[in-house]
């Protein structure tokens, strides 16, 4: 359908022009006599013209021309014909020409777009696997931090036990120092006492001996009474001192019972210890696995966000050849004075 700017008068007046100076009318021709119009819409007049023409051409011949008129409009004819025929071969081959560009770079657009697309989908891919092992390692590193926090937890009622125990174990150095000294006290007043019965019965020994040796003479009844009375405190003083050795036997058993605990309190602190340093030490590789971790995380997702950089900027970067470009001036070509409209008019 033509358009409104310029009407078939105006294209039939130029024509008329063109052939009154010998010219052949072309779409060309028919613009520079116009002075405006798009190539569609004089190409669209002219196909009309030269429809109605040869419509035109079985019609009789006025009597009214005169011969010489009719010859050289019969001549103008035949050259505006050869004109015509030589313009449309050119637009043809022209119009080929382009479609086959146009072909060519829909093609090559085509296979950019397959190409592009398969990027997309080979970094869909790769990204939702990146996205799943993110996931993976984010879920390790909760349940290695779970697993941290429980260890340090251990560590810390590891550390209260043993400050529960080494406050026992001060405690009970104390009391055995308490104990010890209280034996030792118990000992001193015991062998005091002790000294001091055999001072007492020393003293009555000789008390009686003196006794003994002055009433020697008088009764030999007495001196075997006294003898006899001797003879039992002799035996009374040594059952008092195998009382008295099995007293600290048995106090010396429960020292060095005594002392085994402490012993053995003293081990259970040294292994409470090196358990404590067993911990931190599996604190330290444990929060330096974490802190490996960490890094590795933010390593893989640097590179997520550049391989999601590099996405977008593949996605919305133009074609190479400039398909963008030409398809834009494409659509130019389609307005008024364009040089694509020759070609919609052959068409």
């Amino acid at each position: 359908m033509a358009r409104s700017g310029v009407q078939y008068e105006d294209v039939q007046q130029a024509i008329e022009t063109l052939l009154a100076k010998g010219d052949a009318p072309s779409v060309q021709k028919i613009r520079d006599v116009l002075g405006t119009g798009s190539f569609t819409t004089i190409s669209d007049h002219l196909r009309e013209w030269r429809f109605q023409r040869e419509a035109n051409r079985d019609l009789p011949a006025s009597h009214a021309m005169p011969e010489p008129v009719l010859r050289l409009a019969e001549s103008l004819w035949q050259k505006a014909q050869e004109s015509a025929g030589e313009a449309l071969a050119s637009y043809r081959e022209e119009a080929d020409r382009r479609v086959a560009e146009t072909e060519a770079a829909i093609q090559e657009a085509r296979r950019q777009v397959e190409d592009a697309e398969q990027r997309e989908a080979a970094l869909s891919s790769h990204l939702a696997g990146t996205e799943q092992r993110l996931e993976q390692r984010s879920a390790a590193l909760a349940r290695v931090e779970a697993e941290r926090d429980q260890w340090q937890e251990r560590a810390r009622q590891l550390e209260e036990r043993l400050t529960r125990s080494l406050q026992q174990l001060d405690k009970l150095q104390k009391e055995n120092e308490q104990q010890g000294q209280a034996h030792q006290q118990a000992l001193a007043d015991r062998d005091a006492q002790q000294l001091a019965r055999l001072n007492q019965e020393e003293q009555r020994h000789e008390a009686a001996e003196a006794r003994l040796m002055s009433l020697l003479d008088e009764s030999r009844q007495e001196r075997v009474s006294a003898e006899k009375r001797h003879d039992a405190t002799v035996q009374q003083l040594e059952k008092r001192q195998d009382n008295l050795q099995r007293q600290l036997h048995e106090t010396q058993v429960a020292l060095g019972r005594e002392e085994k605990q402490h012993r053995e309190t003293q081990w259970a602190r040294s292994r409470a210890e090196e358990r404590i340093d067993t911990l931190r030490h599996e604190q330290s590789l444990l929060q330096a696995r974490i802190d490996d971790q960490k890094r590795h995380i933010d390593e893989q997702a640097a590179r997520l966000r550049t391989l999601d950089a590099e996405l977008m900027r593949r996605i919305w970067q133009p074609g190479e050849d400039g398909v963008v470009s030409r398809s834009t001036e494409g659509g130019v070509e389609t307005q008024e004075g364009s040089a694509a409209e020759p070609s919609e008019s052959i068409r």
